[in-house]
């Protein structure tokens, strides 16, 4: 149904879409996740032309919308938007939000209208608020009926844009229900969310966005379940993390040292842990600082909400090869602690880089 290639979109200076390539058919429910500011909502507003884009193409049932002479307003009216915040006529009451867009855009009697209008607010479970004005309405309540607004054009694809951050956490349940049920009705929708739950139940796939492209895609059970690349792992493991860079053999250790203990206080991790995490810290930083070459190490420290499991990542230029293995050092006591308090060590070559994962026991 709808085909993008190399997107783009930029807000002066700014790249916030800088490759974004897609394909979403007939039927899919695709869940758009990813840190805050990596270009989900951006995304779905080039997708009906909100947002202008500044390179790339869409393509829908094989007609570029952002071609010469396309027909924007025809192909725009065959894709509806929910957006976060609602955006229902304040002034209309349920019944007329419903009916307006119907009897002045497609031309539909208002009495077919009106009927249709009541069968939308029986799928959505708001019947009794036809004559309601909208400031009479719970958000939840608002956001179905936006629902039931957007389904009145008769659209073949909906794009929802995190169709809950507005609401309080009680009302989230009765939107999310109402979107499950277009979902199992076939309707094809593409969900800016961060209710991951959800996104797992009623995603056929998932795209993560980061570094504005789709950085991983795949069916909700692999996103979820087992993602291949770092970030999407971290993300879906609720990961947050404290990162440090080392220039040269002078850091300041009792400062990395203070760092890691407010950070693992944040994030309530165990006292014997953190001691671990410190002393590790230390020694990891001991066998790369004595590497050859020139001094250039990324630490950084991550907790896992999901695993309750804290793990430091040591990045650093160098000649090829385990720096655990190939450490000059002037005793192994160092390296033995590092193993003996380590569950894992993964090395890896990234980027002409050596990296080393050291998940703790």
């Amino acid at each position: 149904m709808i085909s993008v290639e190399h997107l783009a979109k930029s807000f002066g200076s700014v790249h916030v879409l800088k490759d974004v390539n897609a394909e979403i058919s007939k039927g899919e429910v695709i869940s758009i996740i990813g840190p805050s500011g990596t270009g989900k909502s951006t995304f779905l507003r080039c997708l009906n032309l909100l947002d202008q884009p500044t390179g790339g193409h869409i393509v829908i049932d094989g007609q570029d919308i952002l071609a010469r002479g396309a027909d924007v307003p025809a192909l725009r009216r065959r894709m509806g938007m929910v957006f976060q915040s609602f955006n229902l006529f304040a002034h209309l009451t349920v019944m007329e939000n419903l009916t307006i867009g119907p009897v002045k855009l497609l031309g539909r009697p208002l009495p077919e209208a009106k009927k249709s209008a009541m069968e939308l607010l029986r799928t959505v479970g708001l019947t009794e608020k036809a004559h309601a004005f909208p400031d009479e309405l719970s958000g939840g309540q608002k956001q179905r009926v936006a629902i039931a607004r957007c389904l009145s054009m008769e659209p073949e694809i909906i794009l929802f844009d995190e169709p809950t951050s507005a609401l309080d956490p009680t009302m989230v349940s009765e939107v999310l229900a109402v979107i499950r049920k277009l979902a199992k009705q076939g309707m094809t929708m593409a969900i800016v969310t961060h209710e991951m739950d959800f996104a797992r139940d009623v995603s056929s796939r998932v795209f993560y966005m980061d570094e504005g492209i789709i950085y991983e895609e795949g069916p909700s059970e692999v996103i979820f379940g087992n993602p291949v690349r770092e970030k999407t792992r971290d993300f879906i493991g609720k990961v947050r993390s404290l990162g440090f860079h080392i220039g040269n053999g002078n850091y300041d250790l009792y400062e990395i040292h203070g760092k890691i203990a407010g950070f693992c206080e944040k994030h309530i991790v165990p006292s014997k842990t953190t001691t671990v995490a410190q002393l590790l810290t230390e020694e990891l930083l001991t066998v790369h600082v004595a590497q050859p070459g020139p001094v250039d190490v990324d630490l950084s420290v991550h907790y896992s909400e999901k695993q309750a499991a804290v793990e430091l990542r040591v990045v650093s230029s160098g000649p090829e090869g385990n720096p655990l293995i190939t450490a000059n050092v002037p005793d192994t006591l160092g390296l033995d602690l590092i193993r003996s308090f380590s569950k894992d060590i993964i090395y890896t070559r990234e980027g002409g880089r050596n990296k080393l994962s050291v998940q703790l026991a």
